[in-house]
């Protein structure tokens, strides 16, 4: 079995959050918003793991990784719920149209 190259890992790392950035940056629905900070987020547990085949006596850039995974599904409930309540609220999920969040 061939292992492969880190480059290839760090590259897919990199498209990913470039990818997701752009999603952030251009996007204006709140729950596409949502998805591009996913796709970041998971970048950089690809960079993580990545990078911790450097050291294999210990796990630490794995247990980050895995640290950030719960962290990023505690992110997404928490503002999936947020974008639910604006929703019924506004009755839009468009970030440019809430401009007011007093009404």
């Amino acid at each position: 079995m061939q292992s492969v190259d880190s480059h290839l890992f760090l590259i897919v790392g990199a498209a990913l959050f470039s990818i997701g950035l752009a999603v952030v940056l251009l996007k204006r629905h709140a729950i596409v918003v949502l998805m591009g900070i996913e796709l970041m987020l998971n970048a950089v547990n690809i960079n993580l793991v990545a990078f911790s085949q450097y050291d294999p006596d210990r796990i630490q850039g794995q247990m980050l990784a895995l640290f950030v995974m719960v962290v990023a599904a505690a992110e997404s409930a928490v503002a999936l719920a947020i974008v639910l309540q604006v929703y019924r609220h506004f009755r839009t999920a468009q970030l440019d149209e809430l401009n007011e969040l007093r009404q």
